[in-house]
């Protein structure tokens, strides 16, 4: 099996000196950068991941729980645990328990496969890594800083009724 051995890449879009730069990620350095960013979220963290599997959501866990003692509203979106297969979705059933007992709000969506974050409507994190269940995969995600961005992605994805009512109560 081939093993993934990028770096990261720092890009800037061809737009006036205002637009957002962005940097490129892999699963070999995407925790590191994605912990620091969560370890300073103050308002509300969006996350949206298809798959939950239980050894990465208990990694994750102690971070949510910190932003939960600090008043930070969790959101995290996926698919509905009978959407998964065999044992897996035992898995989605229990770790969804967790991050419940957590604080965390668990939102559904059918047939849901968008892999993202989003940290005080100003951080983005897009690509190929389901953050709540990779493990050892090739995978590709980007990070933006942009309140515009970042606005955008939350009208898009038809969840700013969520993100609103998680801003108003932090």
């Amino acid at each position: 099996m081939a093993r993934c051995t990028h770096q990261t890449w720092r890009i800037s879009m061809f737009k006036p000196t205002t637009a957002p730069s962005s940097q490129l990620f892999n699963n070999d350095t995407f925790d590191s950068r994605f912990l620091k960013d969560i370890y300073r979220c103050q308002n509300t963290l969006l996350i949206e991941s298809p798959f939950i599997r239980i050894n990465r959501v208990l990694e994750l866990l102690p971070y949510f729980k910190k932003l939960r003692q600090n008043n930070v509203r969790v959101i995290i979106n996926t698919r509905p645990p009978e959407e998964h297969d065999g044992a897996y979705e035992q898995q989605a059933l229990e770790a969804i328990s967790f991050l419940q007992g957590a604080g965390v709000e668990i939102l559904f969506t059918v047939r849901h496969h968008r892999k993202l974050a989003i940290i005080d409507r100003r951080i983005c994190w897009e690509g190929s890594l389901n953050i709540l269940s990779y493990y050892d995969s090739c995978e590709i995600m980007r990070r933006v800083e942009s309140t515009s961005e970042a606005e955008t992605l939350i009208q898009f994805i038809g969840l700013k009724k969520y993100v609103m009512k998680a801003s108003r109560h932090a």
